[in-house]
């Protein structure tokens, strides 16, 4: 299924958010989640199936200033 990732393009294979997540390699990381621009708390993810064409962001906490 294709579905845009951060931006980017991208064909998949789970139907899940939290699988994209296990695909991408971010499972168990502290990240937060947004499909079509709704937040997606991480207790929702494994309930979240994605549909092609849906916007996924997928954001990691940065330090820094």
């Amino acid at each position: 299924m294709n579905i845009t990732l951060n931006g980017t393009l991208q064909d998949i294979a789970g139907p899940t958010l939290e699988d994209l997540l296990r695909e991408t390699g971010q499972a168990g990381a502290k990240v937060a989640t947004a499909v079509n621009e709704t937040f997606v708390p991480a207790g929702q993810r494994a309930d979240l199936v994605l549909q092609p064409g849906d916007r996924v962001e997928i954001v990691a906490p940065r330090q820094g200033g």
